[in-house]
């Protein structure tokens, strides 16, 4: 079966690299993570599907071998700060934005159009983003992801251990693990929670969605209601790459 009019997003960031496809009504209909993706996986993945676009995001900036095969084929967006978007950046150094925060924010305002909306990006890095009912984006913040908290706590000490992160039910750690356990996830979670009340005392009616690998570990010890949605950033390129070629 060959599936027609599809969007095909590219996503090649530091550890992970994904390719998803999208329909018409923005449903994700595929999925593909790779270590290292090359021209012949995407054009194997590309086989069945009849391509409308496509847009890369990348944080390096040798990408061109990797679309050549379907430059002849389809528009394909190279994804920048120079694109359409549909909300309004209202950043100091927009240059510097990471892409994968505007998508982000791109696609938390696509689901909460008209509101004040923050986003959690909780991965490498724990990443804040803020997005008011002008639908502008205003920035946010940026801090050590678990692993990061969990490596430095091992590296910068002679004598703790590293902690494989897990979910956990206790606030007071009865050992060395346990105690770490609690320090960086409690630690986080009550971050998030003072976060989203500071936010919320500002901007009222906020929506909160978290997201990134670590989000389902964090969420259930999170005291505030909040949304957890697997793929923004991939959800927000597609709607970043279907704004661009409506607008052609």
């Amino acid at each position: 079966m060959r599936y027609t009019n599809m969007f095909l997003v590219i996503d090649i960031g530091n550890t992970r690299q994904k390719v998803a496809l999208f329909d018409h009504d923005g449903n994700l209909v595929h999925l593909e993570q790779y270590a290292h993706l090359l021209p012949t996986d995407l054009l194997s993945l590309c086989s069945n599907y009849e391509l409308e676009a496509a847009i890369i995001s990348s944080v390096g900036e040798e990408i061109q071998t990797l679309i050549e095969p379907l430059r002849n084929q389809i528009p394909i967006f190279t994804f920048s700060e120079d694109l359409k978007l549909p909300i309004t950046l209202r950043y100091g150094t927009i240059s510097t934005l990471g892409t994968d925060r505007i998508a982000c924010a791109v696609a938390a305002q696509s689901l909460y159009p008209n509101q004040n909306v923050l986003t959690f990006q909780a991965g490498t890095c724990l990443v804040a983003d803020f997005v008011n009912a002008q639908n502008e984006y205003l920035g946010g913040s940026i801090a050590p992801g678990l692993m990061l908290r969990f490596q430095s706590l091992h590296n910068g000490t002679h004598r703790l251990p590293l902690v494989e992160p897990h979910p956990i039910d206790f606030l007071i750690g009865d050992s060395t693990q346990n105690s770490i356990l609690s320090g960086v996830i409690n630690g986080m979670s009550a971050e998030i929670d003072g976060l989203i009340d500071r936010y919320a005392s500002t901007f009222p009616n906020l929506k909160v969605i978290i997201t990134g690998g670590d989000s389902e570990l964090l969420k259930s010890s999170i005291k505030n209601s909040i949304f957890a949605a697997q793929n923004l950033v991939l959800n927000g390129l597609y709607k970043i790459l279907y704004f661009n070629v409506s607008e052609v």
